[in-house]
């Protein structure tokens, strides 16, 4: 039985499904988006301040309630909130910031030893840079700020 070997290879049709690549995106699109979220921007502020208050609320909540896998996730969430929205505000560094809180506090079998301490520290410095307006790590003091806390977190997470 000599049968010869046949490929047989099925069309991809995902490329005309999909819109075929990026080429085709309308440059006048984009434009308004961005014109959009430029409009937008003088409310950057007032949105900014609205996911401080929710994270203030999750910290109020851990020392109300106590330290507990519940209280916790609930500022993991909203430090997950502000580690996306901060660079959209023009927080940057707030960006930074809530992303170092959010490695302290990522694997939920560990959330519980993190140390109350540097949690507070993290909330306390993402407050501290929007009161202050230090929108990024080019400022010494929010460089500083961010390296500490990150420096923390590696010793933490090392053990």
């Amino acid at each position: 039985m000599n049968n010869p070997v046949q490929v047989i290879r099925p069309p991809n049709d995902l490329r005309a499904k999909v819109g075929g690549g990026f080429s085709g995106i309308n440059a006048d699109a984009i434009a308004k988006a961005e014109e959009a979220l430029k409009a937008m921007s003088s409310q950057f502020g007032q949105w900014l301040q609205d996911e401080i208050v929710k994270l203030d609320a999750a910290q109020a909540a851990v020392r109300s309630a106590g330290v507990s896998a519940e209280t916790l996730e609930g500022v993991y969430f909203r430090a997950h909130d502000l580690k996306g929205l901060g660079t959209t505000y023009q927080y940057p560094l707030v960006t930074r910031l809530a992303g170092s809180l959010c490695k302290l506090l990522d694997d939920p079998a560990n959330r519980l030893s993190a140390p109350l301490v540097l949690i507070d520290a993290h909330i306390d410095a993402i407050r501290a840079v929007v009161r202050d307006e230090i929108q990024t790590d080019d400022h010494p003091t929010g460089r500083i700020l961010a390296e500490t806390l990150e420096a923390k977190v590696t010793a933490h997470r090392a053990g």
